[in-house]
């Protein structure tokens, strides 16, 4: 074996730095990155049980390289943890001579953590940092104690039989409180050597004492600085999610030494987990420059570019990442996860079974196989998977992972399904046949506790799965219908961070249209609609009801539920659906557009209550608020009154059409914020009983008026009816995006109502959202449904509705069941794309 080489540093030198490099495997983040360090959504749930950044080590004068992965003073490899004592006994008897050879050598050159004067003390305690470096533990801290005997404040001895029980397993916390007894002790009789505040560090952040660990690395940058403490302190911020002073520990670390591919990718995920992920993907980029196969970077900025809803670049960067190893495992989750929620159900399971095949109990990709199956109508196999990650039920004390919290209210939505995949979508209605007490737990994502709950009929062997039916089959016009509702369901897509395009969705949505547009028209002719069981005049509600079967089959794992449909004590309670647009330091970039909107809008309500509560103080308030230039400025005007100290919420109103002057509760803005200046800034709508009902009269009123006026419209040709008929559709849609009155998915529901009923009505929307805009945003944020409608029709772009869509097969009777329905779903269209491209 090599020697050891090296120049001496602050207390050994590179040879033992790079020996204590193998110690303490809690805190290698870096040593085995694609292993330990897991990216974006993955990375906070594993870094928490770890310590961040390099292994335990010294300041070698960053003599070895960022990532920790310089060559290593290899030692024989040890199994005798795994194999027991005996095996060791062995092991140290067969090298003996090495072990001594080894010894010598590092003595000889001072190369031990606290070297002392004596050459024969030297040799002793180099025994037993070999025997560390060995694997052999036990053995080690017998040598130092025996030394420790000899001389009780022998520096080397302590430190070292500190780093062996570091090194034997932070699981016993029996081990974890000697080494930290131990370097305690050696702080005590050294306080001012920088590498056993690290050391200490090392130990404590896997405990989960990270305020303890911060101290000590702050304490050891004091005493030396250096790139690789402001990196390890920065990995322990980011895990306390104070990723603003994460970055700046990161951005020192790279000032110190600019070539560190790993400080780099955690710069990026601190932009990354604040929302800023044009910054983020840039680092990403900066990182792969100086390490060109590095993994997770790749991956990293796969994610950043599938939040952007960057399709394309996205697949380009983890199709790199898996070039580097076809077996990552986080790769492949991330990817098949992508794929799920771009639409690519088939290519999305491929996915996720080759994970499982790496990592069979990787509850993620389990969770997502069943749905993905659920999805496509293979119930059989997605609920065998979904039972799989049911039976991995917690440790006590353990928290439970999300897939585990939402399977049993997944399978039990899935057996559901598989019971009625024949039966006609007119004769049942999901809402009132699911239990009160099931929808609303799934709903607010609760621990599925339902008292006296009967589960759903099993699976039942004369239902056969979904068959995957092929787009030719379909006749030509049916085709065409689906190709039409492609196109139509595309321009429903929101150009803004964190929206991936969903082919599933579009389709979904645009045929939603179609059917909304084909009932719309028979209600204006006079004509009868069935409609959960029964045959009637359609109403507004039915309308909705048409897009809500749609979206809720594009992607079961959701709940699309109507709110009013829950218990009445879940009711009178108040649901609320929340959004959080900045919490702590993190800033919600679907929103971004709306944020001056709001803060103006909050600005003004906060002049109208210091001048009916604090006009003394309403002059200084006022010039307070011209330096607002952002919501976190609205801090220090808190402090303005002892009631906002802490505070304060904003309400919205909504005025009515149907009662001149009277006002409705819109959203509440709620800000509050800590004594270190994060900030919680959130809007949310309540809906209650009261607020429900009022809601409800107006959007009655509206539907009356519309049905009204689309009778006359199919009558007449003037240009003022079908004016009157656009502006009371959006209207309509106006209360009802205010109202909120969905669990899940009432943006592109209403956005597609709007679509079909402006196209029964004879206008076709052949503009796309502008980019930054979301519809249900602009309603929320609008003075009124006039102002609202005039924002939305100018980037509509109107047109009168092609004739061929007069033609077009009826969808209902097309697709009667959730059989036919998921059929279509499946079906391969990219003939579509091809015609599309020839007509153009």
């Amino acid at each position: 074996m090599a020697s050891a080489t090296g120049t001496c540093c602050c207390w050994g030198a590179v040879a033992l730095g790079q020996l204590v490099l193998l110690l303490l495997g809690a805190g290698r983040v870096a040593l085995a990155l694609t292993e330990h360090y897991p990216t974006l959504s993955l990375l906070k749930q594993e870094l928490h049980g770890q310590a961040g950044g390099c292994p335990p080590a010294p300041d070698w004068g960053e003599q070895y390289s960022a990532e920790c992965d310089s060559p290593l003073l290899h030692f024989h490899e040890s199994d005798c943890e795994l194999r027991g004592s005996s095996s060791c006994e062995s092991l140290l008897s067969l090298n003996t001579e090495k072990i001594l050879s080894q010894a010598k050598s590092l003595a000889e050159q001072k190369r031990i953590p606290f070297a002392t004067d004596n050459d024969n003390t030297n040799e002793d305690l180099a025994i037993a940092y070999v025997l560390i470096g060995s694997g052999l533990y036990d053995e080690a801290i017998r040598h130092f104690s025996t030394m420790l005997q000899e001389d009780p404040e022998l520096v080397s001895a302590i430190y070292g039989r500190g780093i062996a029980y570091g090194k034997k397993g932070l699981h016993d916390i029996n081990n974890a409180e000697l080494a930290l007894y131990e370097l305690s002790r050696v702080i005590s009789l050294e306080p001012d050597r920088p590498e056993v505040f690290e050391q200490r560090a090392e130990i404590l952040s896997p405990l989960g004492r990270i305020s303890e660990a911060l101290a000590d690395l702050t304490k050891a940058i004091q005493l030396q600085p250096s790139a690789r403490l402001y990196r390890h302190r920065g990995t322990l911020y980011f895990i306390s999610e104070d990723y603003a002073t994460a970055h700046e520990d990161f951005q020192r670390s790279l000032e110190l030494n600019k070539n560190q591919p790993i400080a780099m990718l955690y710069k990026g995920l601190t932009f990354f987990h604040r929302g800023l992920l044009k910054e983020a993907i840039e680092s990403f980029k900066e990182a792969l420059k100086q390490k060109a196969d590095f993994i997770d970077a790749y991956k990293s900025l796969g994610q950043a570019y599938r939040e952007l809803g960057n399709f394309d670049a996205a697949t380009e960067s983890f199709q790199k990442a898996l070039l580097l190893n076809q077996n990552h495992v986080q790769t492949l989750q991330l990817r098949g996860m992508m794929l799920y929620h771009h639409g690519s159900l088939d290519e999305a399971l491929k996915n996720f079974k080759r994970c499982l095949q790496l990592e069979p109990y990787n509850e993620v990709c389990q969770y997502m196989k069943g749905l993905s199956h659920v999805a496509m109508g293979q119930f059989y196999e997605g609920i065998k998977a979904q039972t799989k990650v049911m039976l991995n039920d917690p440790l006590p004390g353990q928290k439970a992972s999300p897939e585990y919290l939402k399977v049993k209210y997944l399978r039990e939505y899935s057996r559901y399904l598989h019971t009625h995949l024949d039966t006609p979508l007119t004769e049942y209605n999901v809402d009132t046949d699911l239990p009160g007490n099931f929808k609303d737990h799934w709903a607010k994502n609760l621990p599925f506790l339902i008292e006296d709950y009967e589960e759903q009929p099993g699976l039942q062997p004369h239902i056969k799965d979904v068959l995957f039916q092929n787009f030719e089959s379909y006749k030509p016009e049916v085709q065409e219908l689906v190709c039409v509702a492609d196109h139509l369901g595309s321009l429903m897509q929101y150009e803004t961070p964190g929206f991936l395009p969903n082919k599933r969705i579009h389709r979904a949505m645009g045929l939603a249209a179609l059917e909304v547009m084909q009932a719309v028209q028979r209600t204006w002719a006079n004509s009868k609609v069935r409609m959960n069981g029964k045959t009637r005049l359609m109403q507004w509600r039915d309308m909705f009801d048409i897009a809500v079967k749609w979206r809720r089959i594009a992607d079961p794992d959701q709940p699309v539920l109507w709110l009013d449909q829950m218990p009445a004590r879940s009711l009178s309670r108040g649901f609320n659906n929340h959004i959080n647009l900045i919490r702590g330091q993190v800033i919600n970039m679907r929103y971004l557009e709306y944020f001056e909107k709001i803060l103006h809008f909050i600005k003004d309500r906060i002049l109208v209550y210091h001048g009916a509560n604090n006009p003394k103080g309403l002059l200084e308030v006022r010039e307070a608020l011209e330096n607002v230039h952002k919501v976190e400025d609205l801090l220090s005007i808190m402090k303005f009154n002892s009631k906002t100290r802490d505070g304060f919420t904003v309400n919205t109103k909504v005025p009515s059409l149907k009662d001149q002057g009277k006002e409705y509760d819109g959203f509440t803005i709620t800000i509050t914020g800590d004594k270190v200046g994060n900030i919680l800034f959130s809007v949310e709508t309540q809906t209650t009983e009261e607020r429900t009902q009022l809601y409800h009269a107006e959007i009655d009123a509206l539907y009356k008026d519309l049905t009204a006026r689309g009778k006359v419209l199919i009558l007449s040709a003037e240009l003022g009816e079908a004016d009157a008929v656009c502006n009371l559709i959006l209207s309509l849609v106006y209360y009802f995006y205010n109202l909120m009155p969905l669990s899940r998915g009432s943006s592109v529901i209403a956005y597609s109502v709007i679509m079909g009923a402006l196209m029964a009505s004879g206008k076709e929307v052949a503009g796309k959202i502008p980019k930054g805009k979301l519809v249900d945003f602009e309603a929320m944020t609008a003075p009124g449904s006039e102002a609202f409608s005039k924002i939305a029709r100018s980037w509509m772009n109107l047109q009168s509705i092609s004739p061929s869509y007069k033609s077009l097969p009826s969808v209902s009777e097309t697709f009667p069941t959730l059989r036919t329905m998921t059929e279509v779903l499946n079906a391969d269209s990219s003939r579509c794309l091809k015609k599309t491209i020839v007509a153009v």
